[in-house]
């Protein structure tokens, strides 16, 4: 009878609490559902669990990286982990400086680069401004511009990407962020080189530096060598560019959580304001330090991935089924009652991720696995499908 009484007295006072109605009106963040809790729904060993719905590096990380890990749990090193990590990651923003031909002044480091969004959008939003971004893009930009109590400047897609001229016809007077994903998830679309500085001109010539552009290139890893180019670079001559980058994808390192923003050391100065001053852990620092100087591992990621989007794609085509060319490790593709069709998929132990929060309720995104993983994908999809 106490246990009822508490419960009772609990959900009670729930309703005395006073929060933001710009809060209240967020939908929490759903990721994809985690192997373990499949496999208790459903009953299925989870070493047969095939996950294709978060974006993740199917390889894991490198060699070199868990070697890395295994040598510095091993020795003395070990007792660091009682302290607190070095708040400045120095020697990662050193390896990055250098990686990326900037001062490491440019460089903010978050724990993914979900962090540097939520990071971005504290030090620049507030409820006399807003932020422009598409829809069919990343939600993490309406829940940061949510948390705000900002205005959202929604511009309907084009072709299921990024239509760039009216998201610069969108932009206001209190318009702070505009924020571009390139390639763009969850669909996949890519905006060339010479399509970005044509944006970030016609933004300078009519804001100045009021109007800062978020390129998030969390996929940029797996374009095309002719498709790269070094965003960083850019800052110099576009002081109201922010470029994030991540080791979450093509690095493997989704668990450890590591990203990064390069900017103008102004700019890098009002995010490290905001910023936790431990948001990135030892390990993660370590990781992805040796991450980025394997470049082999790095490579390899790219190939498979080009592999297996060749196959899911042609595998599409011959089963009649839509779907968005994509730039990135994952393709959307149009499915009648996709919700369904992913519960049904689950049922099979294969995890895609519904976009129905993304305002696509008729397609399904899945991510680009080992070719063993992409061939379990089809053959249940077809199951399902027959």
């Amino acid at each position: 009878m106490s246990d009822l009484n508490l419960n009772k007295n609990t959900a009670t006072a729930a309703t005395d609490f006073t929060v933001p109605a710009n809060i209240l009106a967020i939908s929490p963040y759903r990721a994809g559902k985690p192997t373990s809790e499949l496999a208790r729904e459903f009953g299925i060993e989870p070493d047969s669990i095939v996950k294709l719905a978060s974006n993740e590096n199917p390889l894991g990380f490198s060699p070199r990286v868990k070697q890395a890990l295994i040598d510095y749990l091993s020795n003395s090193s070990l007792a660091d982990l009682g302290r607190y990590p070095d708040p400045n990651a120095f020697d990662l923003k050193a390896v990055l400086a250098k990686h990326y031909g900037v001062d490491m002044a440019n460089i903010t480091i978050g724990n993914g680069s979900n962090d540097l969004l939520e990071i971005v959008s504290l030090a620049f939003l507030n409820r006399d401004s807003s932020a422009v971004y598409s829809e069919n893009a990343f939600v993490v930009y309406n829940l940061s511009t949510q948390a705000r109590g900002a205005r959202h400047l929604a511009v309907p897609s084009k072709d299921l990407g990024l239509d760039l001229d009216r998201m610069f016809e969108a932009i206001e007077e209190d318009t702070r962020l505009v924020y571009i994903a390139n390639p763009n998830n969850p669909t996949g679309s890519f905006h060339p080189k010479e399509e970005i500085i044509a944006f970030l001109d016609r933004v300078r010539e009519t804001r100045g530096n009021k109007t800062l552009v978020v390129l998030d290139e969390a996929y940029n890893e797996y374009l095309d060598p002719e498709l790269r180019f070094n965003s960083a670079e850019l800052i110099a001559e576009y002081p109201n560019l922010v470029v994030l980058r991540t080791f979450s994808k093509a690095y493997g390192l989704a668990g450890l959580r590591v990203g990064f923003a390069i900017a103008h050391a102004e700019v890098t100065d009002y995010l490290n304001r905001v910023r936790q001053p431990f948001n990135v852990n030892t390990l993660a620092q370590l990781a992805a330090i040796v991450a980025l100087q394997d470049e082999g591992f790095l490579e390899q990621s790219y190939q498979m991935n080009k592999a297996g989007k060749a196959y899911l794609s042609a595998e599409f085509d011959r089963m009649g089924i839509a779907y968005v060319p994509s730039f990135t490790n994952f393709i959307l593709f149009e499915m009648n009652e996709g919700p369904k069709v992913a519960q049904a998929l689950l049922a099979k132990g294969v995890i895609v991720r519904p976009v129905v929060g993304d305002g696509l309720p008729n397609y399904l995104r899945v991510s680009i696995g080992t070719e063993a993983e992409n061939q379990r994908f089809i053959t249940a999809l077809k199951e399902v499908l027959a």
